[in-house]
């Protein structure tokens, strides 16, 4: 049984998002009707070797000529060197404008192949398979691609909406437990944006998705994607409501730069859940919401298994973070912009022309 949530507004055409098992196996059928030419699978070196056969297979069962291009696994991917050898391989392989890319893989292929796909001449289609929870819940919806550079993550990119995204619950079963929880992050993150009940339901019974329950993860990437796909579809480019979504990345992406994009000091998941607790502690020593609440989520976070303070990601010093936040992509007229909230399921956007309660709150959360 699947399930589809439609995304789309007035500003892109309209998508689907299709969640259930064995996907995989039925793409060729599903990818058909936008197939007009070939299509050329771009994924990395692992997901490759494990679902790459599958989704081949699949395909040209259907009758679609295709071939899978690899790039190296990780964020490091995520890079101009990466984008401009994949950028030549489409042009080596002679695509055109009735041609479809199709990302097969996490975030980074899904943001690097997407990007890849606005910039080939001018646009061409492209189709969304990730295989990561947190690419299902998040970032293979809703048309953001980018790729990172040295001053901060997501910099340089372009909004490209993909033409179908295949969510298939039964890859989740081949991540490392790590990675499972980095994408538990991003579901827990749509519960605390707007959805008090969800994010009561992924604290109790809910709860088994995060060590990889088949059905408990099905309810929580539909609900997700339904999540997101609402906020999407009524603001595209993030002109207002679709910057809530970026709860926990302000303080995550800081994080993260200051890491160096290292995955094996924090995965990018866990840093938005950091990130989430950071909002909601701060959010409370402002008076904007209920120390409970703060509370609450810690306790919920590290009960999947995810980092709460700053400690347990190693040592920073508080200007170099808020200096990595002023650089934020949201970030106006050198102040800092935050996604913070009243309560649970009630995040909102603040812009801060003075950091200095930022500063002082991350000095008072252990850094230097």
């Amino acid at each position: 049984m699947t399930t589809v949530v439609s995304v789309g507004g007035g500003t892109f055409t309209p998508y689907d998002v299709v969640v259930g098992r064995g996907l995989l196996h039925e793409a060729g059928a599903r990818i058909a009707p936008f197939a007009r030419g070939r299509t050329l699978i771009v994924s990395d070196e692992t997901v490759a070797a494990i679902h790459g056969p599958a989704l081949k297979s699949s395909l040209e069962v259907s009758g679609i000529r295709t071939e899978i291009v690899s790039v190296p696994a990780g964020e490091a991917s995520k890079s101009f060197a990466e984008l401009e050898r994949l950028m030549d391989r489409l042009l080596a392989a002679g695509l055109d404008r009735k041609d479809v890319v199709v990302a097969l893989g996490g975030g980074v292929v899904g943001d690097l192949a997407g990007l890849a796909a606005a910039l080939y001449m001018r646009g061409i289609d492209f189709i969304q398979v990730p295989t990561t929870l947190l690419a299902q819940v998040d970032s293979s919806v809703g048309g953001k691609t980018a790729i990172d550079t040295p001053r901060g993550k997501n910099l340089v990119g372009a909004f490209h909406q993909p033409r179908l995204v295949l969510a298939d619950i039964d890859v989740l079963a081949t991540l490392p437990p790590l990675q499972l929880r980095s994408g538990w992050a991003e579901v827990l993150k749509h519960g605390l944006i707007c959805d008090a009940g969800f994010f009561d339901w992924l604290a109790a019974d809910g709860a088994a998705g995060a060590t990889g329950d088949a059905e408990a993860l099905t309810r929580a990437v539909i609900r997700s994607v339904e999540i997101k796909s609402a906020i999407v579809g009524e603001d595209e480019k993030e002109a207002g409501r679709r910057a809530l979504l970026n709860l926990g990345h302000t303080f995550g992406h800081a994080i993260e730069a200051e890491l160096g994009f290292e995955e094996a000091a924090l995965a990018h998941g866990e840093a938005v859940a950091l990130g989430c607790c950071l909002a909601f502690r701060f959010s409370a020593g402002q008076g904007l919401c209920d120390p409970v609440d703060a509370a609450r989520v810690e306790q919920v976070v590290a009960a999947a298994g995810l980092p709460t303070r700053l400690v347990q990601a190693g040592r920073f010093s508080a200007e170099a973070l808020l200096g990595r936040m002023a650089g934020d992509k949201k970030a106006e007229g050198g102040g800092v912009t935050l996604i913070l909230a009243h309560g649970i399921g009630r995040a909102f956007t603040q812009r801060f022309s003075d950091p200095a309660p930022i500063l002082a709150f991350l000095r008072q959360e252990g850094a230097a």
